[in-house]
């Protein structure tokens, strides 16, 4: 059965069905052993989703990978038996649509969704003297800005628009969305990258409210830095940088333990929290302080 079909044939939810978490434990159902479980990573190509990949094959998982390449999809899975390649291009509905299809048909179905695919660039509202165009490379650019917006929630909406259709026919099952820290509070830099991770932070808020009763899991992951191919490209420094191999176990062992909000390092994270709840007067100044920006 095609994900399409699976849209014309899901049932209507109930809101009754799973008894709303209590104050006290985990927000999700605990995930039990990862052996044998059927898991659909996107962005997995590098960086945090390459090591998530590589983390559940070698916990015994069935792992699809997704990305736009194929050959860096196979170089991750390397000689895995459990891993199934499936290229696609976020960016694209029809594209993940036809990978969702293609694991239904090779899975019946999966057991967790994880997306992490996503790219960054710097932006300031600054246009420069040479215009929009000209001029420093982090200056605005309408362009730049839409391409990035593209990915990081358009590309995000593609892939839950593909995975909802499943998990609700299962009535089983997670889905966990990579945003970032940088979507807590307005940073230099970050002029749309923030504004699309603080999208997708909301955007999974909601997600759990509509979801969690039908019985379907969902995590929000939100890495503070790591280690990656996108991070390399800074220039300045990354307070508590973390290794991918460790981001991916952190997230793969509290999705296990029914967390909702999974974020790390946490004596970054715990930091920028904090900073949100403060007056913007306080936050502001603590902001510019905190980066020179």
């Amino acid at each position: 059965m095609t994900a399409a079909a699976h849209r014309r044939t899901t049932a209507p939810a109930r809101a009754d069905r799973v008894p709303a978490p209590g104050l006290l434990g985990p927000l999700n159902p605990p995930f039990d052993a990862y052996r044998g479980r059927r898991v659909w990573v996107i962005g997995a190509s590098y960086g945090i989703g390459a090591a998530i990949a590589l983390d559940l094959l070698g916990r015994g998982a069935r792992v699809a990978l997704s990305a736009r390449k194929r050959d860096l999809l196979q170089a991750v899975a390397g000689e895995h038996r459990e891993a199934l390649i499936v290229p696609l291009d976020v960016t694209d509905p029809a594209s993940v649509h036809a990978a969702a299809d293609r694991i239904v048909e090779a899975w019946d179905g999966f057991d967790l969704a994880l997306v992490v695919a996503g790219t960054h660039e710097e932006m300031r509202a600054r246009v420069g003297r040479g215009g929009a165009a000209g001029g420093d490379e982090s200056n605005w650019n309408l362009a730049r800005a839409r391409r990035l917006l593209e990915v990081n929630l358009h590309g995000v909406l593609n892939c839950v628009d593909a995975i909802l259709p499943v998990l609700e026919r299962q009535g089983s099952g997670g889905i966990g969305i990579v945003s970032s820290v940088a979507g807590y509070v307005g940073l230099p830099k970050a002029l749309i990258y923030g504004a699309s991770k603080a999208a997708l932070i909301n955007f999974t808020e909601s997600l759990y409210g509509d979801l969690r009763p039908q019985g379907i899991g969902v995590y929000l992951i939100n890495p503070g830095f790591v280690d990656t191919p996108l991070t390399q490209k800074n220039r300045f420094a990354m307070p508590a940088l973390m290794k991918a191999g460790d981001a991916a176990r952190v997230t793969l062992d509290e999705i296990a333990a029914g967390a909702f909000e999974i974020h790390y390092p946490k004596r970054f994270t715990r930091w920028l929290k904090l900073l949100r709840l403060l007056p913007y007067r306080l936050q502001f100044a603590a902001v510019r302080k905190a980066t020179g920006g």
